[in-house]
């Protein structure tokens, strides 16, 4: 489920980060929404534009997710720890960037949401795997 999520927030990320650099407004709607958060102040991150962080992010989440089971022992102990916190992190700056949404863009790209409530249940996801690893362990 974790790499069927992640391939999900590639997809979004990766279609936020291509209209980006292609100068394109996201589609969303018949609202200009996606558009005004993507060209807000917040859009970037030490030159970087947010998009393609998500993106990476959610490629090194889905790379740790097909490594477990095919590393040593001891390695793929620390694998769901290694998801989690990378997941916590995700879930962390998404509740910032909504926040921004909410309180001080006051408006909302869907896309954005999507990607918010893809990072939360694969946050959810890993701590379910890493309680079972703290079991098994």
């Amino acid at each position: 489920m974790i790499r069927a999520l992640c391939l999900l927030g590639i997809f979004v990320a990766g279609y936020l980060a291509w209209s980006y650099v292609a100068g394109s407004d996201p589609y969303c709607g018949s609202s200009e929404s996606c558009a005004d958060v993507q060209n807000s102040s917040y859009a970037k991150v030490v030159g970087i534009p947010v998009p393609v962080i998500g993106l990476v992010g959610y490629t090194v989440l889905l790379g740790l997710s097909l490594l477990q089971g095919r590393v040593g022992e001891e390695l793929n102990f620390y694998l769901p720890v290694l998801s989690f916190g990378a997941a916590l992190i995700g879930v962390l700056y998404s509740a910032y960037l909504t926040y921004l949404e909410a309180y001080v863009l006051l408006t909302w790209c869907y896309w954005c949401v999507a990607s918010a409530v893809i990072i939360t249940v694969i946050w959810v996801l890993t701590m379910v795997d890493l309680r079972r690893a703290w079991v098994e362990g």
